[in-house]
């Protein structure tokens, strides 16, 4: 916006101007910068508290400045003055042009209110250099899990134990994941001829409490084969299994039997692959 004020100084004024004194100069002064911000039609001041220069020109980005007064507006103002075309010919005519520019505004790099943001990104989309694989929902579906049966006759415990539950995790795999169920199932049958090294026939001990006071039950491995041969079997690889929700989970995937026989046919389990030499007792 572009304001244009016309001031005019009659001859009277002129000839009072010389006898004002500074404090005058000064409100006549404060009433020319008033006209100029609050953009009044006319001002009343003594010619004498304007300077006698013809022509003057101020530019200012941050701070305008008019007849010594410093402005905190950011204005462009051109001030002229020149005889007026009344017929008094000792007044002037003094004109102020100003434009004021709006710098609240910032642009976004430059406002501190916007420095601590981030910036978009400029691309958008799949992040092609980060390559890790992570498995999906439909890369670990029960129903597509591979069956495995393996005979624990004179297998040693342990060894046999380790070897289930690194196919139950699914460590076999390339694309196993230790958060993720990508193991497969596994039929242990003849549970009762599972064998042990050494003395742990008669040495090795079993506890459980009943949670009563005085509840403690203690046996030996040879006593919990004949009373319950899977359990042996199962204490063993849920040993070996991670602790928590997930190693609850991977634990229904052992199926540990009595005997020759169980009853998942219809998943046509294949042989479990052995590669530790040593599970094999040594007689």
């Amino acid at each position: 916006m572009c304001n244009v004020h016309n001031i005019t100084l009659s001859q009277f004024q002129v000839a009072e101007a010389d006898r004002i004194d500074s404090e005058e100069e000064h409100t006549a002064l404060s009433e020319v910068s008033m006209a100029l911000v609050c953009g009044s039609a006319s001002v009343t001041f003594p010619s004498s508290s304007f300077p006698r220069h013809s022509h003057r020109n101020t530019s200012s980005s941050s701070s305008s400045s008019l007849v010594g007064l410093q402005f905190p507006f950011h204005k462009l103002v051109s001030l002229s003055l020149s005889p007026s075309s009344s017929s008094n010919t000792n007044a002037r005519t003094l004109r102020i042009h100003s434009q004021q520019q709006d710098s609240s505004i910032l642009p976004p790099e430059q406002d501190p209110r916007f420095l601590c943001v981030e910036p978009e990104p400029r691309f958008k989309g799949p992040d092609i250099w980060n390559k890790t694989w992570y498995p999906k929902a439909a890369d670990h579906v029960n129903t597509e899990k591979t069956w495995y049966v393996v005979d624990a006759t004179d297998k040693v415990l342990g060894r046999l134990a380790s070897t289930i539950a690194i196919h139950i995790r699914g460590k076999n795999l390339e694309t196993y994941t230790p958060s993720v169920d990508m193991g497969a199932f596994v039929i242990v049958v003849n549970a009762e001829k599972v064998a042990v090294s050494g003395k742990k026939r008669t040495q090795k001990l079993y506890r459980r409490h009943s949670g009563r006071p005085g509840g403690m039950k203690v046996e030996t491995f040879a006593q919990l084969q004949n009373r319950i041969p899977e359990r042996i079997i199962e204490h063993a690889v849920r040993g070996m299994l991670p602790k928590g929700r997930l190693g609850r989970r991977l634990f229904t995937h052992l199926k540990v039997y009595e005997g020759p026989d169980h009853p998942h046919a219809a998943q046509k389990p294949i042989e479990l692959p052995i590669q530790d030499k040593r599970i094999y007792l040594q007689r």
